[in-house]
């Protein structure tokens, strides 16, 4: 089926390894729309960071789905609610190893001043809007759409359990390496490219989506078509139909060229 609603993932998947698009994107716009077919971002990134990157874009899956844009318009947030924002302060504030923790609301990140070189390069990739406090303690636990935790020395090793048990019925994602993301129950990519393609009037059954790690593998479950990359974590390649060459050989641009052709 040729699909009218592909969702993409950035880093690991569309974006190479030194974080650039491909050279063809736009030539795959234009194939995509000459289809009937709309390309979304689909990131853990914030909806300022994203919107920099795609300007002739209007349709995003944001914060890992938890703001969506449709159209230039924001039609749904998804605020974590207080007590696990509590929950989640207070966890990551006993993890021993190094780390950074940011409050992001719809509309900027907050990080305390004190923050490493490494977060610094990370937070500058990731974080278009951001709010430098001295310390994080004076942000409030409302209208806190995610928590996402650098840690350099590995967020599944370090940051993970220590998360998890403190917010056990909420939706804890190891978004890369060094990144773990707290949204609150039931968001994910997966539910908002769902909302996404009802609200578009798209059958989901048309609709196909590209992830490389963990925060994406709802959004592969979710997807009429899932595609896994090459570089995927190994429980993306279990739930895909396809496999897509590494982001470092273009392997978007291979699959999508094939799909939109079909």
């Amino acid at each position: 089926m040729l699909p009218q609603l592909v969702a993409l993932d950035m880093d690991g998947t569309l974006l190479d390894a030194h974080g650039q698009l491909p050279a063809d994107f736009p030539e795959l716009q234009k194939l995509a729309a000459e289809r009937h077919c709309e390309l979304v971002p689909a990131s853990g990134r914030q909806l300022a960071t994203l919107k920099d990157m795609f300007p002739h874009i209007d349709t995003f899956i944001a914060e890992n789905g938890s703001v969506v844009m449709r159209g230039g318009d924001i039609i749904a947030t998804f605020p974590i609610a207080e007590e696990t924002v509590r929950a989640a302060r207070t966890a990551a504030d006993s993890i021993t190893e190094p780390h950074t923790t940011v409050l992001c609301t719809p509309e900027t990140a907050f990080v305390a001043e004190d923050v490493s070189d490494a977060a610094r390069a990370e937070l500058a990739k990731y974080y278009k809007a951001v709010t430098w406090v001295p310390e994080l303690s004076s942000v409030p636990d409302s209208d806190i759409i995610k928590i996402a935790i650098f840690c350099e020395a590995g967020s599944e090793a370090y940051v993970y359990g220590p998360i998890r048990q403190a917010v056990p019925d909420d939706n804890v994602a190891v978004s890369g390496k060094v990144w773990l993301d707290v949204m609150a129950r039931g968001v994910d990519k997966g539910a908002a490219l769902t909302k996404l393609a009802e609200l578009s009037e798209v059958p989901i059954a048309a609709t196909a989506a590209f992830g490389d790690y963990l925060n994406d593998l709802e959004m592969l479950r979710a997807a009429g078509t899932a595609v896994a990359m090459e570089n995927a974590h190994p429980q993306l390649k279990e739930v895909a139909d396809i496999v897509a060459p590494a982001n470092t050989d273009n392997g978007v641009s291979v699959v999508l060229r094939k799909l939109l052709s079909s």
